[in-house]
């Protein structure tokens, strides 16, 4: 595992970063991207680039780079550079360092573990300047945002907190298998003359597995071990497992020489107190990692769950509420009109069409976490949400009527501004409610939060009924029902379609059409919808004749009416025989 060292001519102007194979990182005082130098004025905005290959550091002079890059003293624009060498910009001098794990070929002299009731039980020693270091943890965890970052941090400070120690590192592993290699590996060392540290596989995957803190000890006070080269042997090391769930895998690793420690090397009992500071700090940030687990977990909850569902999953048993259960709920089936023949004429320009899909997919999921609702799926260029879950409201179906209507204005304010991302979309919206089961759904290798019944099916249907029916929110009968004497005319209004048998369905359909209010879209009036709704009561009655005349009373730009009004002409104005007041929809 390589990583790049720089230092500057002040103690504090130090940094150490780990390098991916292939990556290829900007060097500079301030680059747009890549790794800052900001101590040394020599160094250019933007002054070099470097890249693993093949085990090799590539470093090469940038064009808009003022002063040269010196390699072995000898000024370079393009250098290779090796574990353990260096190179120069400026003030700063960079060096190439690896850390591997050991072959574990030399049995340790001594082994001993230690259980935290035990180490409890040991005295802090240099309580002073531990206390110190303790004092500037909080700092250094607040300064960083990755793992890594926070890896870097901790073996540092660990080196502060031990002057007995030579190296630390802090080491994850997936698993525990002999022969595992660690997803991550951040160490440090007291001196940056010499490339490589070799920290003990077999010592730190034991402690892991044991889950407690493990000595090793290669040599006495007259032999060493010369597989640990980092200026001179290193006779001993312990490692120490970070605490709890999230930090499972996780550990500390300190080792150092016998000369280091004051007065004759007597073994663990000098140790000991080394090893309890080191449970703490492993206790302490593993408390830390489990806090910004539960952080990002949140942050992951919230692009599905709105605030009020979340809080109701924290109050309650989460892993209970998630087991599927059936209840009533409220489904939305939103999706996006005109998509398949945008893609179509997009074949060149895909991602530019995945962007604005990605945008409306937004706008929907905004809609419905806003009103509390649950994000169950994405399928392509539509979006399923739900009510009733984890807790059924009294006013779901109201919720996710306006979640509707929030929806259905973001693309409308869209369509016609050539500038927006959504210019050109247009939307449709089913709302269903009913039985179906809710919760966790899917198979043991992967779940997801869901619903599952004909609720689910039937907002489905509805959406696809709405481009038919010139309609961009229908709702059942239930919710129509429902929402008919709770919905403030200030927020929205319900126009009675009609009774409809869709294809493929034995079951009709009463539908309504959720409107915004008459104050943003005044194209179609209150009273409008009264003659709309009194035409289609003539026309479920059989007088259709007089249902045409008032139809043509209402606007041309009124699509629904249109379908009635193309249903009455391909029967040349007279309803067929047993007529019951149902449209049959066939299949187109």
């Amino acid at each position: 595992m390589a990583q790049l060292v720089a230092c500057g001519p002040e103690p504090m102007q130090r940094w150490r970063r780990h390098i991916q194979p292939g990556e290829i990182i900007r060097i500079g005082r301030a680059p747009r991207s890549g790794w800052e130098v900001p101590w040394d004025a020599l160094i250019s905005r933007e002054h070099a680039e470097v890249q693993m290959v093949d085990g090799q550091l590539r470093v090469r002079r940038l064009d808009s780079a003022r002063n040269p890059i010196y390699f072995q003293e000898a000024d370079q624009t393009e250098v290779w550079v090796k574990t353990g060498e260096q190179f120069r910009i400026g003030h700063t001098v960079f060096q190439l360092v690896s850390a591997d794990l050991e072959n574990d070929s030399k049995t340790p002299v001594s082994e001993r573990s230690f259980h935290s009731d035990e180490l409890s039980k040991v005295a802090f020693q240099n309580a002073d300047q531990r206390l110190q270091v303790l004092t500037k943890l909080p700092k250094a965890i607040a300064q960083t945002n990755t793992d890594e970052e926070l890896a870097s941090r901790v073996a540092r400070l660990i080196l502060e907190a031990i002057p007995a120690a030579k190296a630390a590192a802090v080491v994850a592993f997936d698993d525990f298998s002999a022969d595992a290699q660690p997803k991550m590996m951040r160490w440090d060392n007291r001196d940056d003359g010499v490339g490589r540290f070799n920290p003990s596989r077999r010592l730190m995957l034991k402690a892991l597995q044991l889950g407690q803190g493990l000595l090793h000890i290669w040599a006495d006070s007259e032999e060493s071990n010369p597989a640990f080269t980092i200026s001179g042997s290193l006779d001993w090391a312990f490692c120490m497992p970070f605490r709890g769930e999230a930090s499972r895998g996780w550990c500390l690793y300190v080792s150092g020489q016998k000369d280091s420690i004051s007065g004759s090397f007597s073994g663990e009992d000098q140790l000991k107190g080394d090893l309890r500071f080191t449970e703490l700090i492993s206790e302490f940030i593993g408390s830390i990692r489990h806090v910004r687990l539960l952080s990002k977990q949140q942050a992951v909850l919230s692009q599905f769950f709105s605030p009020t569902v979340l809080e109701t999953l924290r109050q309650t048993d989460f892993q209970q509420l998630l087991e599927p259960q059936e209840s009533d709920i409220t489904v939305l089936f939103c999706d996006v009109h005109g998509f398949s023949k945008k893609s179509e004429q997009a074949q060149h320009g895909l991602r530019e069409l995945l962007d604005r899909v990605s945008d409306a997919l937004g706008v929907m999921t905004c809609g419905i976490i806003k009103y509390d609702g649950v994000i169950a799926d994405f399928q392509g260029d539509a979006a399923l949400g739900f009510w009733g879950w984890p807790a059924p409201r009294e006013d779901d179906r109201l919720s996710a009527c306006r979640a509707a209507l929030h929806i259905q204005q973001e693309f409308q304010h869209a369509f016609h501004d050539s500038r927006h991302s959504l210019a050109g979309f247009q939307v449709g919206i089913g709302v269903a409610h009913g039985r179906a089961i809710a919760g966790k759904i899917g198979t043991k290798e992967q779940i997801k939060v869901g619903a599952f019944g004909p609720t689910v099916n039937l907002g489905a249907r509805l959406e696809g009924l709405t481009k038919m029916l010139g309609a961009s929110i229908l709702l059942d009968e239930s919710t129509a029902d429902f929402v008919r004497g709770q919905l403030p005319a200030s927020e929205g209004r319900l126009r009675r379609i009609g009774r409809f048998r869709p294809a493929g369905m034995s079951t009709e359909l009463m539908l309504s059409q959720l409107l915004p209010s008459e104050e943003v879209d005044s194209l179609l009036t209150d009273d409008a919808i009264k003659i709309y709704e009194s035409a289609w009561d003539l026309f479920a009655a059989g007088s259709w004749r007089e249902a045409l005349d008032m139809l043509k009373l209402l606007p041309e730009q009124d699509r629904v009416k249109d379908y009635l009004m193309q249903f009455i002409a391909q029967h040349i104005s007279k309803p067929p025989p047993n007529w019951n007041g149902v449209i049959v929809m066939q299949t187109k």
